[in-house]
């Protein structure tokens, strides 16, 4: 029998593997490799000298608010934080160099300048930041206090003054050693109802952060810094029954109440004197502890944020 002749390939027949059209050649074509950048090298004071730091250039906030919210969003951030991830090196004091926050791409995409960062200390309610001029003999001056632009020897530093979630940062804060060390005589924290739930079993949680804060009041005329204004439940704590019981209080520059909780970072129940609706300033039942709160006192009072 004739075996059937093997298939021949014609030179003129058609392609079997066509090649592209133009546009899918350029659509398949190999990206062009970017040439690698040599790494900025760190400077010998652990500063690096890539002039936009390591972070995004994005800055915190939603496209809604405005340049001034992100702008405070941003520095908060930074400063209670995430100063390592975004290149800025911080001491243990918590204070950075300003010279590395106004080079940080986020704060760049919003055109700080030095001297706009001292009027928004200056002006900030809330007082969540210091920010000094640190002369080339160790000492420090409030920003206030510098005469002309500060252009002499020296830094400018900033830090915030609570809020941390770096643990490395120890910011000097005065022990509260009676409750008489609170200027109002109150500690409260604001929350949700939703978290109510969990801390009325549990305790309020540092959480993530360095302490817990407390208020010295719920608002006024003479607030300064403290809880949210978002605020459902208002819970006011015993702070010399805690004291009595081993757990530390202080108190930040900006007459923010802290405490690290105990040992497992927690503030727990049986040291909370009344809870109350922040609305109707009546207290949960159950709650009800010693008595209503002087509204004049606690109107007095400092809060914090």
């Amino acid at each position: 029998m004739t075996e059937p002749a093997a298939p021949t390939t014609s030179t003129t027949g058609t392609n079997t593997n066509p090649s592209p059209p133009a546009s899918d050649q350029q659509r398949q074509r190999p990206k062009p490799q970017k040439q690698n950048q040599p790494r900025q090298n760190q400077g010998g004071n652990g500063h690096s000298n890539n002039s936009r730091g390591k972070g995004g250039t994005k800055p915190r906030g939603l496209e809604r608010d405005t340049p001034e919210v992100r702008l405070s969003k941003t520095l908060s951030w930074i400063l209670r934080h995430r100063a390592s991830s975004e290149g800025i090196v911080m001491r243990k004091d918590g204070f950075v160099k300003v010279d590395d926050i106004l080079r940080n791409g986020r704060i760049q995409s919003l055109g700080l300048t030095l001297d706009q960062l001292k009027d928004i200390v200056q002006a900030d309610s809330k007082q969540r930041y210091t920010l000094v001029h640190e002369r080339s003999d160790g000492t420090s001056v409030a920003s206030s206090a510098v005469a002309g632009d500060g252009a002499g020897e020296g830094v400018w530093l900033i830090r915030a003054n609570q809020g941390h979630s770096i643990s490395t940062v120890k910011v000097e804060m005065k022990p509260i050693l009676s409750l008489d060390d609170i200027p109002s005589k109150l500690a409260v924290h604001g929350t949700t109802r939703e978290a109510w739930d969990s801390i009325q079993k549990q305790g309020l949680s540092k959480m993530m952060r360095n302490h817990i804060h407390l208020a010295q009041g719920v608002g006024g005329d003479n607030v300064i810094s403290g809880m949210r204004r978002s605020s459902q439940i208002l819970v006011f704590v015993n702070v010399q029954k805690a004291l009595d019981a081993g757990i530390k209080f202080e108190l930040s520059d900006n007459g923010v109440v802290l405490t690290g909780g105990d040992e497992k970072g927690f503030l727990r129940p049986q040291f909370f004197d009344r809870v109350e609706d922040a609305k109707t300033r009546q207290a949960l039942a159950g709650w009800e502890g010693r008595g209503a709160i002087d509204n004049k006192a606690v109107a007095m009072g400092s809060t914090v944020s």
